[in-house]
């Protein structure tokens, strides 16, 4: 199974929504990620059939289906906010897909429910009606609806968004497994970066309605081309630090590290770093070390993540392993091994590799 996205563009109030996407996927699952109005939805939209583009064509297999009404595609609809029939039990709101849809077997519907609920992990709640389940019930129970009939085009608009962290690393995990081999084309749009990693499958970075990356999101995460695809696969966010193009090196409050390959005298630049790849300490050789005051420091049981103004009122995060109990207006001083930094020229781009933050 493949779906073709050509040229879809959609422009509503005079604000462009999608802009001249273009996209292919052959069977399985593909991540879109990006942040709130990236255009995720949008897309999926116009790919179920709920939303006309104004250019541009979507192919199934072969068969364009831009103009095809909703009710005749071959498509299921996820939605972050889980949308279940009250009326009915788990069992009917799983079953019903499988009695509107004219070319699945009646015999079959009981088997199909079943092993999808149990598949969900709902297999012992098909008789109870939605207000009598969890939240994560309710959301596995609409994913169960989905999933029963089988479909070209499987849409996934951050189903897991609204769970806890413990339901969703498991569902994640679940589903991951799920859709490894599926024949039908499964598109699952998040925003969280870590769930895109996580998948380990082709994702597609959105911003402002375009296409910014496409790829496999590991290296994306360790080599990222441009400034705006760094800072959509990284949470928490990347600290930003201005720096500028001194005798071959890069000058960056107070310290200096070699600059990646050579650059004009003067230029300014934005120097980027992860949080977790900052540390508070004594520096080692060739370390850069940036004195700093803490402003606070959040404790989260596994971790600490200390905030800290820098010079110039910069602010800096480090997110250490541990707990740390340290004061505000304690001095410090952040540490940052400059291999692990990346080095962005003011149009975005990732200057030569020289320097390069992986992990």
């Amino acid at each position: 199974m493949t779906l073709v996205i050509e040229g879809v563009s959609v422009r509503r109030r005079g604000e462009v929504w999608l802009d001249d996407i273009h996209l292919e996927s052959s069977g399985g699952l593909t991540t879109l990620l990006g942040p709130m109005t990236a255009g995720k939805t949008t897309l999926m939209r116009v790919v179920a059939g709920l939303l006309p583009p104004d250019a541009g064509r979507v192919v199934v297999d072969g068969r364009d289906v831009t103009r095809v009404s909703v009710r005749r595609r071959s498509v299921a609809f996820v939605y972050q906010q889980f949308i279940n029939y009250p009326s009915l039990t788990v069992y009917e709101n799983v079953a019903s897909p499988l009695r509107l849809a004219a070319d699945f077997p009646r015999g079959e519907v009981d088997r199909r429910v079943r092993e999808v609920a149990e598949l969900m992990g709902i297999g012992g709640l098909l008789d109870r009606r939605p207000g009598e389940l969890s939240g994560g019930q309710q959301q596995r129970t609409a994913i169960a609806r989905a999933l029963a009939r089988p479909v070209d085009v499987l849409l996934l608009d951050e189903p897991l968004a609204n769970l806890d962290f413990k339901l969703r690393e498991q569902l994640r995990a679940d589903l991951k497994r799920m859709f490894r081999d599926s024949p039908g084309v499964v598109l699952y749009a998040t925003a969280d970066p870590n769930e895109a990693l996580s998948f380990a499958a082709p994702t597609v970075v959105l911003g402002g309605g375009g296409i910014r990356h496409r790829g496999d999101p590991a290296r994306a995460y360790a080599e990222p081309p441009t400034l705006e695809v760094a800072a959509t696969l990284s949470d928490p966010p990347l600290n930003l630090l201005p720096g500028v193009v001194r005798d071959g090196r890069i000058a960056c409050l107070g310290a200096s590290f070699p600059a990646p390959g050579p650059l004009e005298p003067g230029r300014a630049v934005v120097v980027a770093v992860r949080p977790h790849q900052v540390g508070l300490g004594r520096a080692g050789p060739g370390l850069l070390e940036f004195p700093a005051e803490i402003r606070l420091a959040e404790m989260t049981g596994g971790a600490t993540f200390v905030h800290l103004l820098l010079e110039g009122g910069t602010h800096l995060v480090a997110h250490l392993p541990g707990t740390h109990p340290y004061q505000p207006g304690e001095p410090a001083v952040a540490v940052v091994d400059p291999v692990r930094v990346f080095v962005f020229g003011e149009d975005g781009a990732r200057l030569p590799a020289g320097v390069g933050a992986h992990g």
